[in-house]
């Protein structure tokens, strides 16, 4: 498993939109995203800065491995 880096909010939608999701809800703090296959819902905080849980927790409700997720990284 690798280490995460450091990711805001924006940075972690831009991974997650290469991923399928695409953003349901942008109205206050979090922004909510939705992919259709599979079925699958992930709210994500509109930081500077997520927290490594945080981000690893997004990363498991989204169904993506750490590595998976680094994969699709600029």
């Amino acid at each position: 498993m690798s280490k995460l880096p450091v990711f805001s909010g924006r940075q972690c939608v831009r991974v997650l939109e290469k991923a399928g999701f695409v953003i349901a809800r942008d109205k206050s703090s979090h922004i909510v995203m939705k992919r259709q296959d599979p079925a699958s819902r992930v709210t994500v905080p509109d930081h500077r800065e997520l927290a490594p849980g945080t981000l690893r927790a997004i990363i498991r409700q989204a169904g993506m491995s750490v590595d998976g997720f680094a994969a699709l990284l600029d």
